[in-house]
This record gives C-alpha cells, sequence and structure tokens, in this order.
C-alpha cells in the first residue's frame, strides 16, 4: 500500500536538513534553520494536494485535508515537530540504510569505531529481515520526529490519491521546538479546529501512550566566597564542595538510569561554575503529581535547611512546571485511545501501551483543550549517534494514522 522506497526517500530528504533547536532562545522559532524545512513542507504540502496551507509567524505549519463524505464527522488532527534535540547535534546527517538487517553489529563509522550492537541495543533483534535506517555515528538521525513528519506527509499523500478511503476532514500541524519544551506554547487550539488528534511522536512500533511526566526544571544556584587559598581558613566558602553536598542529599537510587515505568526522578543535567559561584540544572519528573509536587518540596527543603544551618542564604532554587500529565485530560475521552488500538489490531501491530516517560506537544495540548494521545513513529535511540528507524515501522506508522482516519468516517455513518 506505501511505497517503500517513496518513504525512505522522503525520510531521507527531512533529516538531512539541520532543524536542532536552541533552549537558550527564547524566540519562536529558537533557530531560524528550522525555516528551511518548513519552507520545504509547505511546498510539499501544495505539490501532494493539501489545501488551506498555513506557516505563521512563528513557525507553525498548519493544513487541511477536507473530507470526502456527505455526513458530519468530527474533525480530527496529527501533529508531529521540526525540531530536532540540542543533547547531541543533527548537523551534517549522513544516514546509512542497512537492507535485510540480520540481526549483527552495524559498524557506523568504522575510522571512529562506532557499532551499533544487538547485544547492548536489544531491541534491534526484532527487525531481522527489515530495512533499518542509521546515523554514522557522529550525528543523532532525527527520526525525533521527522519519522512523524514523513508519516503524516505520506499518509495525507495516500488519502487524497485514494478518494475511495472515505475520511471525513482532517488537520495536521507541524510545529516547532518541541525538544525545548516550547512546541504547544503558540500552538493555536481554535484555529486548528479538531476535536481531538494525534502526536505521532512515540517511539518503537506499536507505542500508544496517553500518560506522560509531571516535568519541572530547577536551578540551584551556590553563592561561594573566594579568597586566597593559603589563608583561607574560616573564610573561604567554595561554591562546587557545597554543590557536591546538595547533589548528595537527593535520593542516589531516584535517578533516570535507576529508574523505569512509573518511577520519576531527579536528573542533574548540567553543572557550571567555579569557587564563587555554581548552578545545577536539574529537571524533576514523576507521573504522580503529588509525588512530583514533594520533589519539588524536597530540592526546596534542602536548600533551606543547609542555610539555616550555617545562617546564611547561599543556596537559591528557582523551579518552573513545564507540563503535566495528560491523562487526566485523556481519560474522560478514552474512546480516542481505544480506536487507536482497534486500529493497530486490525493492521497486526501488537499494541504497547504504556506511560511515556518524557512528555510531547500532546501533553500541553490536551491541557489546552485538545487531547492528544501519542503514537508511535518507529525510531529508537532518540537523541544519540545510536539512534535508528526501521523503515517498515514507518509504513505501519502511516497505515494506522490512514486507518484512524477511515475508522472515525465509519464510526459516524
Amino acid at each position: 500500500m506505501i511505497d517503500k522506497q517513496h518513504i525512505t526517500n522522503r525520510f531521507i530528504k527531512y533529516v538531512t536538513i539541520d532543524t536542532e533547536s536552541d533552549p537558550n532562545n527564547p524566540a519562536f522559532p529558537s533557530t531560524e534553520k528550522q525555516w528551511n524545512l518548513a519552507k520545504i513542507l509547505v511546498k510539499e504540502l501544495q505539490e501532494i494536494g493539501m489545501q488551506d496551507i498555513d506557516l505563521d509567524d512563528n513557525c507553525y505549519i498548519m493544513a487541511t485535508l477536507p473530507s470526502n463524505v456527505a455526513y458530519e464527522v468530527p474533525i480530527i488532527g496529527f501533529v508531529a515537530h521540526i525540531d530536532t534535540s540540542p543533547d547531541f547535534t543533527g548537523k551534517d546527517v549522513k544516514p546509512q540504510i542497512i537492507e535485510n538487517y540480520q540481526g549483527n553489529d552495524i559498524i557506523l563509522n568504522k575510522e571512529k569505531n562506532i557499532i551499533l550492537s544487538p547485544d547492548y541495543f536489544e531491541d534491534l533483534v526484532q527487525y531481522k529481515g527489515q530495512t533499518l535506517i542509521t546515523t554514522d555515528g557522529t550525528t543523532l538521525l532525527g527520526a525525533d520526529d521527522k519519522a512523524g513528519i514523513t508519516e503524516i506527509v505520506t499518509a495525507m499523500e495516500h488519502l487524497i490519491k485514494h478518494p475511495e478511503i472515505k475520511h471525513g476532514k482532517i488537520r495536521i500541524c507541524f510545529t516547532p521546538d518541541e525538544e525545548v519544551g516550547k512546541g504547544a506554547h503558540l500552538f493555536d487550539v481554535e484555529k486548528f479546529g479538531a476535536a481531538w488528534a494525534y502526536t505521532m511522536d512515540g517511539s518503537q512500533i506499536g507505542e500508544l501512550e496517553y500518560e506522560n511526566f509531571n516535568a519541572a526544571s530547577a536551578k540551584v544556584t551556590i553563592k561561594g566566597k573566594i579568597v586566597h587559598p593559603g589563608y583561607a581558613k574560616g573564610k573561604m566558602i567554595n561554591a562546587m564542595l557545597i554543590a557536591n553536598d546538595y547533589i548528595a542529599a537527593l535520593p542516589a537510587e531516584e535517578t533516570p538510569e535507576k529508574t523505569e515505568g512509573y518511577e520519576g526522578f531527579f536528573h542533574l543535567h548540567n553543572i557550571s561554575g567555579n569557587v564563587e559561584e555554581t548552578v545545577l540544572d536539574y529537571i524533576i519528573r514523576d507521573h504522580d503529581f503529588d509525588i512530583f509536587e514533594k520533589r519539588k518540596y524536597l530540592m526546596q527543603k534542602i536548600a533551606f535547611d543547609f542555610n539555616k544551618s550555617i545562617e546564611n542564604e547561599i543556596i537559591s532554587v528557582e523551579i518552573k512546571d513545564q507540563y503535566f500529565n495528560m491523562k487526566e485530560k485523556i481519560t474522560p475521552v478514552m474512546h480516542i485511545v481505544d480506536l487507536v488500538e482497534e486500529v493497530m489490531n486490525e493492521k497486526g501491530i501488537t499494541p504497547l501501551i504504556k506511560p511515556i516517560r518524557g512528555g510531547t506537544d500532546g501533553s500541553q495540548l490536551s491541557f489546552k483543550g485538545l487531547p492528544c494521545p501519542n503514537i508511535f513513529a518507529g525510531g529508537h535511540n532518540f537523541h544519540g549517534r545510536f539512534e535508528y528507524v526501521p523503515v517498515e515501522s514507518m509504513i505501519k506508522a502511516t497505515e494506522v494514522i490512514i486507518g484512524i482516519a477511515e475508522k472515525v468516517s465509519k464510526n459516524y455513518a
């Protein structure tokens, strides 16, 4: 149904365009280069026959596939993001195509001895006999979320070419800056006009998610005092050593590398500083809202107790909420999740319904009034050199989009 070479070519075209976002730039989009892919997508949507195509001043693309049935069907939407993660470079991506993968080690970069091995990444073995697209070991791939974009565009193209497949009005949107937590900030839900939507931003084939972390960032600033080390007794305050004590005061077992499933964590992702000032950048995550609030409180309490013990306020903690668990908004409309599960079963895909250990645009959109579960896009090992995507998974994701459109139409016939 979906041409393998066609979807491969489209994906490779997208990932070779650098769209890395910048967490330190408050502008929309946070990097000018995101416009490069946005403009290409607008042209491509025009070429395949989409309507009402709009690229706004903040780099959000919206477009419409009109209904081809005479009766009223709820408007549904599909969403993916343009940007790639700033955690690892997305510049000069050189995709490699591995045909008929046989479960062996894949040499990503012979010169640098970078190997993608099933001994470490066990998921690889489930894709024996399939076609994998990998990196060359020096960049990320960008399947997060250019696989999602590829699947949405390909599904819309297929529906336009096959009017015998009945569907209601479909809206699509491609957002900037999802990877820096801003993808839904300026999303105009009223303009989008859908009753509900789906982000195509999950990982392995079968993933279907309607729960995500509650999320916050925390900036811990420690103020020290520098004096000559030869005369420092009773005078020097070494901010770096106090930072070490602060880190040690948090639960050692509650970090990303030691947690799974519904377990939350404190993640120290950056340290910068010297004797006079050291800054710790954390993210706080938990599915349970009450525990999430307790995590935020603990970070503040550690600082308060330390400051009190030395009668000097040298540690400050600034916490900012980022997004919340969309389960609260999806549970009242679970039929939109059940529908996808039905489609996956019909397509021979085993649904993997599980909580997202992260967030998507859908979490924020759900709280803005657009219920928005997350569906697999097919990639693995996002945000790094070992990222890969099976082409067959992208094809299946495209078929799921088409199946959702068709099933919604049938359900309201």
